[in-house]
């Protein structure tokens, strides 16, 4: 079966695909509203990160002003709270494949990749969740947007759809691995080099030399850097369209990877 096939709902067309996909997206966020503490990762997890390396490194790198450090520091911890709230995708379909959810999917007259599509849309609100918490505590904590409400929303929109982009990795390896914590243990290997080898924590000009040629590269780095410009001011443009590259590529390369892995795993 081909990728294009499971695209296509049978006996259907691309509405009754959104259908489809949008009936399980509700499936998805009855379950996750069943089960709240599903949502640590999202609302938790970012506090206690914010307040960590703020007052842990703040006084260090920003020279003692850990105000100022919490200024470049949140738009860098948002973007890598984003990164984190995509792994409990893969391991929710890894979850729902091995209880032989997808066996009943497969019994209905809806495309095959509903159930995957479905799962991403319902993501938004994990998003949604992220953003809120991570701008509401850092305001919280004396954080102030520099720019305008107009940059603040187009910085929560691009991380939002950037996190939708990036998830589809998550989807991906939730497909291949075997069980649930198999998807976290190989989703934080990869994570955890891209934000912290990334302009997160730290300048990208503090760096050596052969890490800066890591960082340029890195799909995190121009979403940091657009957002803190969008909240806190800077340069946007060149950042935000190397951001749209990224996404776009996450999409080519990563949609059609978990649709495969899809087809042969259910």
């Amino acid at each position: 079966m081909t990728t294009l096939d499971l695209d296509m709902p049978r006996g259907g067309s691309a509405a009754a695909l959104v259908r489809h996909s949008v009936a399980l997206a509700r499936r998805s966020l009855i379950k996750t509203a069943r089960t709240p503490e599903a949502l640590i990762d999202v609302t938790l997890q970012p506090v206690i990160f914010l307040l960590l390396f703020t007052y842990l490194f703040g006084g260090a790198i920003a020279g003692g002003d850990r105000h100022a450090y919490l200024q470049f520091l949140l738009p860098g911890m948002l973007a890598q709270s984003l990164a984190l709230g995509g792994i409990a995708l893969g391991q929710n379909l890894n979850a729902d494949i091995e209880k032989g959810v997808f066996d009943r999917f497969r019994s209905l007259p809806v495309a095959r990749s509903a159930p995957l599509v479905g799962a991403v849309a319902a993501d938004v609100v994990r998003y949604l969740t992220v953003c809120a918490v991570m701008l509401g505590f850092g305001v919280i904590m004396g954080f102030r947007v520099e720019t305008g409400f107009w940059p603040a929303v187009a910085a929560i929109a691009l991380s939002i759809g950037f996190g939708l982009c990036f998830c589809w990795i998550s989807v991906w390896v939730g497909m291949l691995v075997r069980t649930p914590g198999a998807v976290q243990g190989v989703m934080f290997l990869l994570i955890f080099p891209l934000s912290f080898g990334s302009n997160v924590l730290v300048a990208t000009n503090t760096l050596p030399g052969w890490l800066q040629a890591f960082v340029q590269v890195n799909p995190i780095t121009p979403l940091v850097a657009t957002i803190r410009g969008l909240l806190i001011g800077g340069p946007v443009a060149g950042h935000l369209w190397a951001t749209l590259a990224f996404m776009a590529g996450l999409l080519v390369v990563f949609v059609p990877l978990a649709l495969r892995a899809y087809a042969r795993r259910a």
